[in-house]
């Protein structure tokens, strides 16, 4: 990293024009990864990147250059080139550095880098063994584990002078079951900000397990009905549609430019009366945490949504310009090649007061969704579609067959609006998301809820 006076080199350099605004953002990381398909090591890494981005701001005109090279000269330079290309109209000044404050949320004891990699391999061979074994129909077993240790430095002319440290181990194990020509897969891929110590107290072969049931019984099940109906989702990843189809709709990302479903809502009732959410980056050792934000700032446990009520947005710098608001923590970028932009963190639907298992015998017929995989969704418009991975009908207030090839269908705002039950089993689930500052780790998660009416897209048996 940088000295403090290298850094203020570069935002005097920056500030040079008509910025009104600078920020630099260092960041080294070291990462470890190890995957196998049947056994076997199909790719073993080690890896180390640094590098830094300069971004320059006037009002809501952003400019924003990086590079691999650190050699102060290099940024120089760049910090000159960016200050000729913004357009504003004062130059602004900047304000004395404050003591570096460094911060984390990861709580780890055993470092993953300290753990030979033929450790891991023995580790996740035990999977593949397992599964191969277990069931002829079991034909592919796919594992693998990604550790990284990133500690990124945010410097601006607002004084800020911090550096946050995230450390994330994730697990990946995914069996493939085949049937003629058809191929079903069961997959688990719990991720959290501890040591290799998550790892020894995993539960692998029980996991395994699972997914080999999951796919067997995939590729054996008829096809999902084609149907609006009552659709029940189950807790955990479940809350991927709700991230999908409503949580990014809340990031200023669309909201600042009047491009979500959502703009000017606040105060409104967006969501059934028995719908609260949260995007809470506080979380110690959750996947998808932080303790200051890729703007310097410090992480927020945000409440989007009360009783149905809109309470709040998601909101960084640029965004907090275009919506006359102030940031809220949750500004994040993949890396220091990416401008940061709002998005989320751990975000969920809160428990309510349902017993799951009421939620299933209230439903007459309906389909139960225990497994989603991925979808799109337009947020100008809220309409989205999602592949579930593993369902089963719902008849007379009963768990019945297993259905395969069903999709979800609607809009984000009608889906809020039509949960008539909330379970009491919130559950998180790791997962990656997408989006103009690249990917980053983020937690889902819900109870399991129904949906009193969605669009179910699949075919009958025999089609």
């Amino acid at each position: 990293m940088f000295n403090d006076s290298d850094c203020l080199r570069i935002l005097e350099q920056a500030m040079s024009t008509t910025a009104d605004f600078a920020e630099v953002f260092q960041e080294v990381t070291e990462s470890k990864s190890v995957s196998l398909l049947n056994g076997k090591v199909i790719r073993a890494s080690t890896g180390f990147d640094s590098g830094t981005g300069i971004r320059l701001l006037a009002g809501t005109n952003s400019v924003y250059v990086y590079s691999s090279d650190n050699d102060i000269e290099v940024l120089l330079k760049l910090a000159k080139e960016a200050a000729a290309a913004i357009k504003g109209a004062d130059k602004g000044s900047i304000e004395a550095l404050k003591a570096l404050c460094s911060t984390s949320k990861a709580t780890v004891e055993i470092d993953p880098m300290s753990v030979p990699k033929t450790d891991i391999v023995d580790f996740l061979r035990k999977s593949s063994d397992f599964a191969l074994n277990y069931d002829p129909l079991i034909t592919q077993v796919a594992s693998g584990l990604a550790y990284s240790t990133r500690t990124a430095r945010i410097i601006n002319t607002r004084g800020v002078n911090a550096e946050d440290t995230t450390k994330r181990i994730r697990l990946s194990v995914e069996t493939i079951a085949t049937k003629g020509n058809e191929k079903q897969s069961g997959r688990v891929a719990p991720g959290t900000m501890r040591g290799y110590e998550f790892i020894n107290e995993y539960p692998l072969i029980d996991k395994t397990r699972e997914c080999c049931d999951t796919a067997i019984r995939m590729v054996n099940a008829g096809y999902a009905p084609s149907a609006k109906m009552p659709v029940i989702l189950g807790n955990g990843f479940g809350g991927v549609i709700f991230h999908e189809a409503c949580g990014h709709a809340l990031e200023a990302t669309s909201v600042g430019i009047k491009n979500s479903y959502f703009t000017d809502k606040l105060g409104e009732q967006i969501a059934s009366s028995i719908v609260s959410a949260r995007d809470n980056a506080v979380i110690d050792g959750e996947w998808g945490s932080y303790a200051t934000d890729d703007e310097g700032n410090t992480s927020s446990d945000l409440l989007l949504i009360e009783n149905g009520i809109l309470k709040n947005y998601l909101i960084d710098e640029l965004g907090a310009r275009r919506m006359n608001s102030k940031p809220t923590g949750c500004s994040r970028r993949q890396n220091y090649s990416y401008a940061p932009t709002s998005r989320m963190s751990n975000t969920y639907i809160c428990n309510g007061e349902s017993d799951p298992k009421d939620i299933i015998a209230n439903t007459e017929y309906g389909l139960y969704c225990t497994q989603m995989g991925g979808g799109s969704v337009d947020t100008s418009t809220g309409d989205f579609n999602f592949a579930v991975n593993e369902a089963f009908m719902v008849r007379d207030g009963k768990i019945a067959e297993p259905v395969r090839g069903a999709t979800l269908i609607g809009k984000g705002q009608e889906i809020l609006k039509n949960i008539d039950m909330v379970g009491n089993d919130l559950k998180l689930a790791a997962g990656m998301c997408g989006s103009l500052s690249g990917g980053v780790p983020v937690t889902v998660g819900q109870p399991t809820i129904r949906v009193s009416s969605i669009l179910v897209g699949g075919r009958e048996k025999g089609e």
